[in-house]
């Protein structure tokens, strides 16, 4: 097998032995880059199956000019970052220019070596087959936006689904934290596996065992033949245990025991099967305040919250508003047969200043009433039902919440006013009308 190589930027100090190290026990060929040219550019060092650049050791705009130039150049060479201590926005601002990974070092060093193997894999001879890599909108598809909570969100999910470890996903309701679970799931190696949803609200504590665990021919009246259970249906892939704070006590001591045993039993049986499960847990409830409480067991809550997800709410997120509402709006037209296409200023003003308590599910019902009041081409305020307005005019949020949006687009693109407006889907008069407005300088 040819011996893989990678490039390694970035001093050997700290993060740099832990890196040196591991790519020595993963049998790796080290090309270091050592004139300036090849320090610039490490793509012309040779043929490598990696790059490793130890943050904050190489110099931030050596990285993020590394990765700028292999994405511009199309190379498919993995760009992997090894962080150290607080160089964690760094390498976020790497990974949105289109580096592949990240590691804190050394605490995950188990998770770099793990990647190196993939790597290592890919680069066999003989019909190796490497893990094949998710779609780029795989992940994305779910989630609309790309305000920096979300991003954010994106490059986390992404890692969480390679390990295998339960997750607790929380957030206000309406959020999308079942799109957060199903994100985990698509990008595991459990994708080919299947995603059961089960809503420990909706299920009586009744028939909780017998849909979990399954049961026995005769196990009680009315079971003329045995049944598998959810548990058991789902072997081998993710389980969505949806609002687990609604779970009844006697509910959350049997799925201890499979979280804790990793087998089932049926009713009535006499035998457990071994089940091979990955759980994701949500909840918008307080599961602390629930523990104090004795309603929610502490022992169930720490093997659920291995790992912790927070969804951001929609208000933390507004500049994300006009692209839910043009995707949310092209849905309909394209199921509706119609052609709506515009939003006026007035609705976009409104909308912008909205706290949405009811987030992602309240914007998507508001659209689906406006859609239906619109008579033509425009989506006017006349259409927005009555109850929203008048909740819209008691949160008095003015225009604060639209300066502040058209601010942070701004700054995001540098003040280039055609991007802004492009973001934010505004013509440009629309923007320098809005600057007037909030008297934001047009010269800056």
């Amino acid at each position: 097998m040819t011996q893989p190589s990678v490039v390694v930027l970035g001093s050997q100090e700290v993060g740099g032995n832990v890196c040196l190290s591991c790519l020595e026990a993963e049998g790796f060929r080290l090309i270091r880059p050592e004139g300036e040219k090849e320090a610039r550019d490490p793509t012309e060092t040779g043929n490598a199956d990696v790059i490793v650049a130890v943050v904050p050791n190489v110099h931030p705009e050596q990285l993020l000019s590394a990765t700028a130039r292999l994405k511009r150049s199309g190379s498919q060479i993995p760009l992997i970052i090894l962080v150290e201590g607080g160089s964690e926005d760094l390498a976020i601002a790497a990974l949105r220019l289109g580096a592949d990974d990240y590691f804190h070092v050394p605490q995950e060093e188990a998770l770099f070596r793990q990647a190196l193997r993939k790597i290592r894999e890919s680069s066999a001879p003989n019909g190796v087959r490497p893990q094949t890599a998710m779609p780029q909108d795989a992940l994305a598809s779910p989630f609309i936006g790309d305000s920096p909570p979300m991003l954010d969100l994106r490059v986390r999910l992404s890692r969480i689904a390679t390990t295998n470890m339960n997750v607790l996903i929380t957030g206000e309701t309406g959020t999308g934290k079942e799109l957060a679970a199903i994100a985990i799931h698509r990008l595991s190696p459990r994708r080919n596996q299947l995603f059961t949803c089960i809503n420990c609200a909706a299920i009586p504590d009744t028939l909780f065992e017998s849909e979990l665990f399954g049961y026995e021919r005769g196990a009680f009246t009315g079971a003329i033949a045995a049944r598998r259970g959810l548990l058991e249906g789902t072997h081998g892939g993710t389980v969505f245990l949806d609002e687990i704070g609604d779970l009844q006590p006697a509910g959350q001591a049997k799925l201890l025991r499979v979280i804790e045993n990793k087998e089932i039993r049926r009713i009535g049986a006499k035998s457990t099967i071994i089940v091979d499960l990955r759980f994701v847990a949500a909840t918008h409830q307080d599961l602390g305040s629930m523990i104090a409480q004795k309603t929610f067991r502490e022992d169930l809550y720490f093997r659920l919250n291995v790992i912790r997800v927070q969804i951001p709410p929609l208000r933390s997120r507004r500049s994300d508003i006009p692209a839910l509402l043009l995707h949310y709006i092209d849905e309909l037209n394209s199921k509706e047969g119609r052609g709506v296409a515009e939003i006026s200023d007035e609705v976009w003003e409104c909308l912008m200043a909205y706290p949405w308590p009811g987030n992602i599910r309240e914007l998507k019902n508001l659209v689906d009433a406006a859609y239906a009041n619109s008579e033509g081409p425009r989506i006017r305020i006349e259409d927005l039902p009555e109850e929203f307005k008048n909740r819209a005019k008691e949160c008095g949020a003015g225009g604060l919440a639209e300066r502040e949006l058209l601010l942070a687009t701004l700054l995001c693109t540098k003040w280039n006013k055609s991007k802004a407006a492009e973001k934010l889907h505004w013509s440009r008069m629309t923007l320098y009308r809005k600057m007037v407005k909030y008297r934001i300088p047009k010269d800056h």
